[in-house]
């Protein structure tokens, strides 16, 4: 996602960055090298040569440290991002289950009843308009059996 802007607030200690209407705020803490009171930011830009899609800064020291827009996107847990993230990890070990498969693809396609044109497609990690059901019937149709797990973070702290 490009980065339409990004700028320093050194009261809250974070960047304020902003992609397609949304301002979202990235702690100088989560960034490396690490601003500080010491070393401060003398610089900030949106980096062309990441294509808009990250921003680069440079502190008083020298050192110079980039934030690409997927890092801000995961620490405001943007859905969208999370849900092309599932969505990354899912094909990923449908590849591998399809590769360590006895089944030709063939039989995968018939099977699940499509052409060999959307396997494929299913197939394609970079490719997120297809949705986690078409995953999880693939996944069957390989003889897997999966299983939805929802936790508590280990970061967050329940009030008792």
């Amino acid at each position: 996602m490009k980065i339409q802007s990004v700028r320093c607030n050194n009261r809250k200690k974070a960047f304020q960055v902003k992609m397609s209407k949304r301002l979202l705020s990235f702690p100088y803490s989560k960034a490396e090298p690490r601003p500080s009171a010491k070393d401060q930011i003398v610089t900030v830009r949106v980096d062309r040569e990441l294509a808009g899609e990250g921003f680069t800064y440079v502190l008083e020291s020298g050192k110079e440290g980039t934030v690409h827009s997927e890092q801000v996107l995961e620490y405001n847990q943007d859905p969208n991002y999370l849900r092309d993230a599932m969505l990354y990890k899912l094909t990923i070990e449908v590849q591998k289950r399809v590769k360590a498969s006895i089944l030709s693809k063939r039989e995968i396609i018939r099977r699940l009843g499509t052409s060999a044109t959307q396997l494929y497609r299913l197939l394609d990690q970079t490719n997120y308009s297809k949705s986690i059901d078409q995953l999880l019937s693939l996944l069957h149709v390989l003889d897997c059996e999966v299983d939805l797990q929802v936790r508590v973070k280990s970061s967050s702290r329940n009030a008792a």
